[in-house]
């Protein structure tokens, strides 16, 4: 037991401020020091032991509360992200909007942050490391320290600013956090108009949480959601992305759609997708519904799962409208749905920054549900030994059911594939009698040579 492991650590009197925290004790909140990483615990009772405070706190804290295993742990502390790399050899300090340490141990990284304060209405006019704003009041930059009373302040929800004293198994809670998860609300600390606007991703993080904690946002919390929604426009692309995998890649992303729905926070994510779904309601809300659930059940599986998979499915609808529209305008279906998915990516990533790495394979995916129809001859051998089939095959049967319309190929492809080579052949001679014919190629007529014309022989 790491309780067991740590000494009670006597920290110095902290000054009286207008904001006391309440103290939770052992028997109150059922907490333990075992509740926590080994390492997490070591990085906190270190950084005592030199003479600084340490606690952990945010979502170790909170999940351990709620009986959910934590799986990252985060140190609050006094100590500049500088004194914690010399504390830690095994540590190094990133960021630069957010300056903090990392300590790592093997694949685990314990995140070390210092206190940080309130921020002040400074616009960034300048380059040093001090709090920032630009004019809407979005925060460019936090490295202004503080106290611990000013982190607790400064922190998002009161339900991930609770701290977990390792030594003494104390939990201080600066604001209504431990009530808030018994009643199991999320709610911002300080004004919420003012806390999206110092940060819009708050809005998503709220619906991030809902869903995942199975939490209702707070009534004052949520108001401001579908009037500020716009101001995600202003973060950049590449942290909407990131934000974008938490969201759906977190086991909950039926319920995390419901409510960017809801919230109005949708359509400033996937602005195109939103505006088919307002045209075709329930044929694209069920093939995203679909992809939601497969997601979900694949992450509560354990299995793997892509997010090129998912971008296929969220801009599907996207894409196939696009196709259409070309082909009435004259372009062939083929370089018609091409010529879509290099408008639809492009589009997409000025709002969400998708890495090449996944645009990618999204794009193959696309391209061989053109192919799948056509099987004749090879082509169905060819397609099956493409590395991308067996999510292109998935996303098929995705398409089918939401109520499109595919000819029974879905069901042609889940028995191409378990056939043995005689069935499969028969298979693929039963198209030719349905005009699914392989081109001939033409055959050249041999070329007749004129006879030669010789002289009569002399008698």
């Amino acid at each position: 037991m790491l309780k067991k492991l740590f000494k009670p650590f006597r920290l110095p009197r902290q000054r009286k401020g207008p904001e006391q925290p309440t103290v939770l004790e052992a028997h109150e909140h059922r907490l333990s020091s075992a509740d926590f990483s080994r390492n997490s615990a070591n990085v906190a009772v270190r950084l005592q032991h030199a003479g600084f405070q340490a606690y952990l706190v945010g979502g170790c804290v909170r999940d351990s509360l709620i009986g959910v295993t934590p799986k990252d742990f985060d140190v609050a502390t006094n100590a500049t992200p500088e004194e914690v790399r010399n504390e830690f050899r095994n540590s190094r300090i990133i960021g630069r909007r957010f300056k903090l340490a990392h300590v790592h141990f093997g694949r685990e990284i314990i995140e070390v942050a210092t206190f940080r304060s309130g921020h002040s209405d400074t616009s960034d006019t300048d380059n040093n490391d001090q709090s920032a704003h630009d004019i809407s009041g979005r925060i460019l930059r936090d490295n202004v320290y503080g106290s611990m009373e000013d982190d607790a302040q400064r922190r998002d929800f009161t339900m991930n600013a609770l701290y977990f004293d390792v030594s003494s198994e104390k939990v201080y809670d600066y604001s209504t956090g431990f009530a808030d998860i018994k009643r199991r609300l999320i709610r911002l600390i300080g004004d919420p108009e003012q806390r999206y606007l110092e940060d819009p991703v708050r809005m998503l993080r709220a619906i991030r949480f809902a869903a995942k904690l199975d939490f209702e946002i707070e009534d004052s919390t949520a108001e401001p959601i579908r009037r500020l929604a716009y101001l995600l426009r202003d973060i950049p692309a590449a942290r909407l992305y990131e934000e974008v995998l938490k969201l759906f890649l977190s086991g909950h992303a039926v319920r995390t759609y419901e409510l960017l729905c809801e919230y109005g926070l949708f359509a400033e994510l996937f602005p195109n997708t939103a505006k088919v779904l307002q045209q075709s309601p329930v044929n694209v809300d069920l093939l995203l519904r679909n992809a939601f659930i497969s997601t979900d059940k694949r992450i509560s599986n354990e299995r793997p799962v892509t997010p090129a998979f998912l971008f296929a499915a969220l801009l599907w609808p996207v894409l196939s409208n696009r196709s259409i529209s070309l082909q009435n305008d004259g372009m062939h279906p083929v370089p018609a749905a091409q010529e879509a998915a290099h408008q639809v990516l492009l589009e997409q990533v000025q709002r969400i920054a998708i890495p090449k790495r996944f645009s990618l394979p999204t794009r193959e995916i696309w391209d061989i549900q053109e192919r799948l129809p056509r099987r004749a001859g090879k082509r169905a051998d060819t397609l099956l030994a493409h590395p991308r089939f067996r999510a292109a095959y998935d996303f098929l049967l995705l398409r089918e059911s939401a109520g499109e319309q595919t000819q029974g190929l879905g069901k042609w492809w889940t028995q191409y594939q378990d056939a043995s080579d005689s069935v499969r052949r028969d298979m693929i001679a039963e198209l030719s009698g349905k005009g699914d014919k392989p081109r001939s190629k033409r055959r050249r007529k041999p070329r007749t040579s004129k006879p030669k014309h010789t002289q009569p022989s002399p008698h």
